[in-house]
């Protein structure tokens, strides 16, 4: 295709659309792949897959591949799903929790993502779901955004509560955050230090892609 060949030396959009959600989301040839991005940022596959992917190394591809059921908040173009079926070989259950029908609806157009048998997706909030879901997991995935933002409820202790309640013994927490100024910085360190070291394990990946912060926690009691 000519436009993957030019997307080598400048980026080529081939479509645009405007989200309640996510103000304007542009599905993008930039060097031989596609990406999706919102109005500021990269939302899927690019930079973003690159970021998620290294914290799946972290945990380590091996243990995931022995996980039965792994929840991933704030779906998008689903480039860590990608990673997950295609690189790790993930044969377990992944539900996807999106709020923005529009975004799945271009992932599914021009990502596939409704090609993926094992993947559940699910257009709601993802706090809303993260209180009614039965469900527990071995790996939540947090990477919730509206553009540049960060929705405050993903910070506070009742859902990160419930998100690690949510986790079975072993299991992990991939937490996507951005870093643009130093409250952010502060508001992390934070967010580590009041999780209960008897029960978890937390850290942070510092700084990738410029501005993004991974923090992993482990189940280990």
């Amino acid at each position: 295709m000519i436009q993957k060949i030019f997307s080598y030396i400048i980026p080529i959009k081939i479509f645009k659309k405007k989200s309640a959600r996510s103000k304007t989301i542009e599905v993008t040839w930039a060097n031989g792949e596609l990406v999706l991005d919102s109005e500021n940022t990269n939302y899927s596959y690019g930079s973003l897959q690159r970021i998620l992917r290294y914290g799946l190394r972290n945990i380590g591809y091996e243990k995931i591949t022995k996980m039965d059921h792994i929840l991933l908040l704030g779906v998008a173009g689903g480039s860590v799903i990608k990673t997950l079926v295609d690189e790790v070989e993930y044969k377990g259950k992944i539900t996807g929790v999106e709020i923005d029908s529009d975004i799945i609806q271009i992932a599914n157009q021009y990502f596939n993502l409704d090609k993926i048998k094992q993947l559940e997706i699910i257009i709601d909030d993802a706090f809303e779901f993260v209180l009614k879901t039965k469900d527990n997991y071995d790996l939540i995935i947090i990477d919730v955004f509206e553009d540049i933002k960060m929705p405050n409820f993903l910070f506070e202790t009742f859902f990160t509560e419930r998100i690690l309640f949510l986790l079975k013994n072993m299991g992990f927490v991939i937490f996507n955050t951005m870093i643009l100024d130093e409250a952010h910085n502060v508001r992390n360190r934070k967010y580590i230090s009041e999780i209960n070291p008897k029960l978890f394990t937390a850290k942070m990946l510092p700084r990738i892609e410029d501005h993004n912060e991974l923090i992993i926690i482990e189940k280990v009691a």
